[in-house]
C-alpha cells in the first residue's frame, strides 16, 4: 500500500484525545433524521468507549461535521479533518456524498469506515483505505427484487430522478427483472408530474411502482396521487431506499404511507448487545432507532477496537481492516474483498424488506429476509 505521510500520534490527538472525524447529514437537503440517528449511534458508542477507559487511557473524541448531502462540502471537510490530525473518518449516509468523501480519504491516506452508504462503486479503483459496514446496493436491492417476484409482480415501474445512486438502482433492478422475464417501466420525474405517473401506470398495466426519488418531495406527492387514483387501488408502492422508515414520512402521509415496502438492515431478533444498545438509543432519540443508528454504533465499535490494537497511526489502521473480528449490534463484523466492490466490505449485514403496518402505522412488519 502506498502510504502518504502521516502526522505523529501526538499531533493527531493534540496530546490529549484520540480523534475520529464524523461525517453526518444534519441539515437540508440532507436526510436530517437519518443523520440524527447516525450521530446518536456514533455518540453512544463513543461514550461507552470512554466509560470503559478510552483508548489506552486517552479519551476518544468525535469531531462532527455536517455534510448537508453535499459531495463538494464533504470532500472539503475530509481535507480539513485530515489537516487537523484525526486518526480516521467515520459515518455518512448519502451514497453520493460518501463516494466523494471516500475519494478524498483514499487520496490523502486517511482510513474511512463508511457507516451507511450503499453505492457499490464507492471508489473508482480498489482501495485499502476505505471499509464499509452497510450492504452494497447490488446485494440489498437484489433481495428486494426477490421479494417483488415472490409477491407475484412482473410489470414493475420506477419513478426516478437523475442521480448516480438512482441510476445504479435502476440498473440492478432492470437486470434482476430481465433475468426472470419481467417488464421494467422507467418513468422520468424530470418530465412527469405525479398525475402523469398515474396515467403511465394505468397505460403500462404496472402492478408495482418503486419510488427512486427524493424525500419528502416528490415522493410524498407521488404517493398521495397514486393512493387517490381509484384505477390504481391494487398497485403496490415500494421504496427500496427506505424513505418510509422516517417519522416525517408517517407525519406527512399518515395511512397513505403504510404498506410501502422498504429495505432495512436489522436481524429478525437482536442479540443481547443489540437489545441493550437499542434500549439506550431509544432513550437517546425519544423513539425507536432506525438501522442507521445501529450502523453508527457499530462504526465506532470497530474503530475503537482497531485503535486499541494498532494505535492511531493511519497506515496501520487501514492495513488492519482484514483482521477485524468485532461483535457488533447485528452480528460479528469482518471485512473482506467482495467481487465488484472496490472497498473492504462487511459481507453482509442482515437484510429485511419491511413496511409500516396499516393497522398500526408505528409498527413495522417483516415481509422478507435475505
Amino acid at each position: 500500500m502506498n502510504t502518504p505521510p502521516s502526522p505523529s500520534a501526538a499531533e493527531r490527538t493534540d496530546g490529549t484525545s484520540v480523534r475520529i472525524g464524523a461525517l453526518v447529514p444534519l441539515s437540508r437537503p440532507g436526510w436530517v433524521e437519518a443523520g440524527q440517528h447516525l450521530l446518536a449511534g456514533l455518540e453512544l458508542a463513543t461514550r461507552e468507549v470512554n466509560d470503559a477507559g478510552g483508548i489506552g487511557g486517552r479519551p476518544l473524541e468525535l469531531v462532527v461535521r455536517d455534510t448537508a448531502a453535499d459531495p463538494l462540502r464533504a470532500a472539503e471537510t475530509v481535507d480539513e479533518l485530515a489537516r487537523t490530525g484525526v486518526a480516521a473518518l467515520a459515518g455518512e449516509y448519502h451514497s453520493v456524498v460518501a463516494r466523494a468523501a471516500a475519494a478524498r480519504a483514499d487520496a490523502l491516506g486517511l482510513p474511512f469506515l463508511c457507516s451507511s452508504a450503499v453505492l457499490d462503486a464507492l471508489t473508482d479503483q480498489p482501495t485499502e483505505w476505505v471499509a464499509r459496514l452497510a450492504p452494497a446496493q447490488s446485494h440489498g436491492w437484489r433481495i428486494y427484487a426477490d421479494f417483488l417476484f415472490g409477491a407475484g409482480h412482473r410489470r414493475i415501474a420506477v419513478a426516478a430522478q437523475p442521480s448516480v445512486y438512482w441510476t445504479s438502482g435502476i440498473r440492478i433492478l432492470r437486470d434482476c427483472l430481465a433475468a426472470r422475464g419481467g417488464t421494467f417501466i422507467e418513468l422520468d420525474m424530470v418530465e412527469l408530474d405525479p398525475a402523469d405517473v398515474c396515467d403511465q401506470l394505468v397505460e403500462n398495466r404496472a402492478t408495482a411502482l418503486l419510488l427512486l426519488v427524493g424525500h419528502p418531495e416528490p415522493a410524498v406527492s407521488i404517493v398521495k396521487s397514486v393512493r387517490r387514483d381509484q384505477r390504481l387501488a391494487e398497485i403496490l408502492i415500494g421504496a427500496p431506499a427506505g424513505q418510509p422508515e422516517c417519522t416525517e414520512w408517517e407525519k406527512l402521509l399518515g395511512d397513505d404511507g403504510t404498506a410501502i415496502p422498504f429495505l432495512r438492515y436489522l436481524p429478525e431478533r437482536l442479540g443481547p448487545l443489540g437489545a441493550r444498545v437499542e434500549a439506550a438509543l431509544r432513550e437517546r432519540l425519544g423513539g425507536a432507532p432506525s438501522f442507521v443508528a445501529f450502523e453508527g454504533y457499530d462504526t465506532v465499535t470497530v474503530l475503537a477496537d482497531l485503535l486499541r490494537s494498532h494505535g492511531a497511526d493511519r497506515a496501520r489502521i487501514a492495513a488492519s481492516w482484514p483482521r477485524v473480528a468485532v461483535e457488533g449490534t447485528r452480528g460479528q463484523i469482518r471485512f473482506s474483498r467482495t467481487p465488484g466492490i472496490s472497498v473492504r466490505q462487511w459481507a453482509w449485514a442482515p437484510v429485511q424488506v419491511v413496511d409500516r403496518d396499516p393497522a398500526e402505522p408505528g409498527r413495522f412488519r417483516i415481509l422478507h429476509t435475505g
